[in-house]
């Protein structure tokens, strides 16, 4: 390990890390060795600097036992430092006056976090669990001269905190680095094992947890299977509209407060037997306005509208309805009725018996897909049992997604004359 105290081997994909920066991040799949790392490199440091004081930081902390305390107390004594270092109930003291402690960043305040202040190292562990509140207090809180902030993590979603600082919008003091279990010259045979089973019997959710990918289909959601398939067949690619054929844009309405729930809308097609998405829509807390500019700067002006029964009502803040709106700006607009009790059931079963018809784009109906992957059942842990879809930032662009389904009609037959017997079949 270069310019460091111990000689430990290092992974190539790791040796960038070892060089001193501001931000130090590292995101991958399972048997990385990213944690391993982590934890060696801030042993590490602690036996180098003398006095040296860092924070271990997860977004919810119950117990230490949620906490990175025990990789470090096993690095310690496998690295044959014991001497150096005072394991103690809730902190490690290392030489010098230094210590290593644990947090939870959801327990702290504006105020609280000031505690920090002093710090010289921030590890986050599991950083895509991090808040965007989290992240932001965190970051200008570690301000210490040379000072350094870390984080490891297996991606979730794009728009999580640490993933859109390190992956989006990378600042010039920091390094990154993609680590996977093929980046790991020390894979244990039975994690390989493990790899290859997971590769075997759950191809939805391998490119996340070995490969570091984002979550597609969590487990348990009701399209993980379906989208696997899709995938499987190439049904998800690119995907462009018929100029001949009626647009549709099928609407998830939202509202227009700041904590309003999300307005979504999927642009398909039916073409024979074929439904097309080719275009995926989703904003909060936006007026009518600024969808109907989407739709219209996208070459969707004349779409077909399909909105769900609350298209009829009157809007809270606007007093009036999305209908009347929609049909002032020269769309054409068809209201679905109310489909009742068990609504969002019937979209789901809709939709899953027509999901062998439907091709998607890959690049413009992302943020949809996204949220079809995660779309899932709320489920009572004690009792075993569902409680219908769970209520959560998935659940507007699948509801607008099963309004497709709900409105979808199959060509019909040609008829076809049965000369011999002069009759119509």
């Amino acid at each position: 390990m270069a310019s460091s105290a111990l000689e430990i081997p290092t992974a190539k994909v790791f040796v960038p890390l070892l060089a001193p920066s501001r931000y130090k991040a590292v995101y991958g799949g399972r048997a990385s060795g990213k944690s391993h790392f982590m934890a060696e490199m801030l042993v590490d440091d602690h036996l180098r600097i003398p006095g040296l004081r860092s924070v271990c930081i997860r977004e919810v902390q119950k117990s230490l036992k949620d906490s990175a305390k025990k990789l470090i107390e096993d690095k310690i004594q496998s690295l044959g430092l014991g001497q150096h270092f005072e394991v103690l109930q809730t902190e490690i003291r290392s030489r010098g006056g230094g210590s290593i402690i644990f947090q939870g960043m959801a327990d702290h305040t504006a105020e609280s976090i000031k505690s920090l202040e002093g710090m010289d190292r921030a590890w986050c562990e599991e950083a895509q669990s991090l808040s965007e509140r989290s992240w932001s207090l965190l970051r200008p809180t570690i301000r210490k001269e040379g000072s350094e902030i870390w984080a490891s993590w297996n991606p979730t979603r794009k728009v999580d905190a640490v993933d859109k600082f390190f992956r989006q919008n990378p600042p010039g003091n920091a390094i990154v680095v993609r680590a996977n279990w093929d980046d790991n010259p020390f894979l244990p045979s039975t994690m390989e094992d493990e790899r290859r089973h997971d590769l075997a019997n759950y191809p939805d959710r391998y490119a996340h947890v070995w490969d570091g990918d984002y979550v597609t289909a969590i487990e348990g959601a009701y399209y993980a299977k379906a989208l696997a398939l899709a995938r499987q067949e190439n049904r998800i690619g690119l995907v462009r509209p018929d100029p001949l054929m009626t647009l549709r844009a099928f609407w998830d309405i939202g509202g227009t407060g700041a904590k309003s729930d999300a307005t979504a809308i999927w642009v398909g097609q039916f073409i024979g037997r074929e439904i097309r998405f080719v275009d995926y829509y989703e904003a909060q807390g936006q007026p009518l306005s600024v969808h109907v500019d989407w739709l219209r700067s996208n070459g969707y002006e004349k779409a077909l509208c399909v909105l769900p029964h609350d298209g009829a009502q009157h809007d809270k803040i606007q007093q009036t309805t999305y209908e009347g709106a929609l049909k002032q700006a020269d769309f054409q607009v068809q209201v679905v009725p109310n489909q009742g009790a068990g609504a969002a059931k019937q979209r789901i079963e809709a939709s899953r018996r027509l999901f062998g018809q439907m091709t998607f784009d890959k690049e413009r109906c992302s943020g949809g897909l996204d949220a079809l992957g995660w779309y899932h059942e709320k489920r009572d842990a004690d009792r075993g049992i569902g409680l219908g879809p769970e209520h959560d930032w998935s659940s507007h662009g699948a509801d607008a997604f099963g309004m497709a389904a709900m409105v979808y009609q199959p060509p019909r037959q040609s008829a076809k004359i049965d000369y011999d017997n002069r009759g119509v079949v």
